[in-house]
């Protein structure tokens, strides 16, 4: 059954799956020391269960195994070095780009579970895609999917880290896999990388300084200190694994649902900024965007915007859209403002220099 089981996750488009028992006690402390220290930030869920997300048994009683699956999510032509070096541009965590796959991956998963049920009557299972206290990174490398790499994601030998993951307790005796050798070695690329620091240990994030968090759990005003490091980044971030060796070996999905919209695949900045609370509804019906809501959309696009070069396009924008904006908004319109106004000032003073160096240079009959 273990084996069919993988067969029909294949076909119903997951790159790969596994089997694990539910024994993640040697994670309890990590997980423990992570809270204590804060690293969650205003993720109070993360605190609210304590260590039920290191006993998937918990929360279906008799769960026995865990069938854990992965799904690339990398769309074709992906776009990520053109957009990052396009500070016009909003740049957005190409895991977003597509469906909502919380519910993708959630109906594959009960479509297998329906599956199993044909051959084992006295099933009992359970999906779970992020919506539930579940550690699934270390039941994935149990199950053999991959190890975790040192930026806290999971590392695939054959296909870098660009997939999603969910889960299916069971309540039946299936033989488990065996994780796979760590490969990351004396590599530390994803720490070096991180433009806010995040990493503050291997294998340790700071979500607090995670542009990730930051544009997409926080609800509150972005602290200042991090706000020219985020660049164009209004939507998460891949810069850790983008530098990953791993990622080479990345495969595009071949999940249509994944497709990347064209609306946010390369998307301007000052278009993103003039959304309607309505346009943004309609834009990102679907898709993962939407959970963040209006308000911090237009707040991390404010703050891309400051980070862009100076134009009078910008400020323009920038003023008009402040009143109407909410006091949380106008803090982060405020700064931006405040940027493009400096860096405009700025070139005027270069302007006036060249002018005066030139008519300096040049015979008095030509002035």
């Amino acid at each position: 059954m273990a084996h069919d089981i993988k067969l029909w996750a294949a076909e119903l488009g997951f790159d790969q799956a596994g089997i694990t028992d539910t024994d993640l006690a040697e994670h309890e402390p990590l997980l423990a020391d992570w809270l204590d220290k804060g690293y969650h930030g205003e993720m109070d869920y993360m605190a609210r269960h304590g260590m039920m997300r290191a006993r998937p048994h918990e929360l279906l009683p008799g769960t026995l195994r865990v069938i854990s699956v992965r799904m690339n999510y990398l769309p074709e032509q992906a776009a990520i070095a053109h957009v990052l070096s396009n500070p016009d541009q909003g740049y957005i965590s190409r895991y977003a780009l597509g469906r909502d796959y919380h519910k993708v991956l959630r109906q594959r998963l009960k479509k297998l579970a329906d599956k199993i049920e044909l051959r084992a009557s006295d099933l009992v299972a359970r999906p779970f895609v992020d919506s539930a206290p579940v550690l699934e990174r270390p039941l994935a490398a149990k199950a053999g999917l991959g190890w975790t790499g040192k930026h806290s994601l999971l590392i695939n030998r054959q296909q870098g880290s660009f997939f999603f993951l969910g889960e299916l307790l069971v309540n039946l005796p299936l033989p488990v896999d065996q994780p796979v050798e760590e490969g990351c070695g004396k590599c530390v690329a994803c720490i070096t990388t991180c433009p806010t620091g995040a990493i503050v240990a291997p294998y340790v994030v700071d979500a607090r300084r995670c542009i990730s968090y930051l544009t997409i759990e926080l609800d509150g005003p972005i602290p200042e200190e991090f706000r020219p490091l985020m660049g164009n980044r209004i939507y998460g971030c891949d810069d850790c694994q983008l530098i990953c060796p791993w990622n080479r070996f990345a495969d595009a999905s071949r999940e249509p649902d994944f497709t990347a919209r064209d609306n946010l695949h390369t998307p301007e900045l000052l278009a993103l900024f003039d959304w309607s609370e309505a346009h943004f509804l309609k834009q990102t019906e679907g898709s993962p965007i939407r959970r963040i809501g209006h308000r911090r959309w237009r707040r991390n696009i404010a703050i891309a915007l400051g980070n862009a070069p100076p134009s009078p396009a910008i400020v323009d924008a920038l003023e008009r859209k402040r009143e109407a904006a909410d006091g949380m908004v106008q803090e982060h319109i405020d700064w931006a403002l405040a940027r493009q106004q400096a860096k405009l000032a700025q070139v005027d003073r270069k302007t006036e220099r060249l002018i005066r160096a030139v008519d300096k240079g040049m015979p008095k009959h030509a002035r």
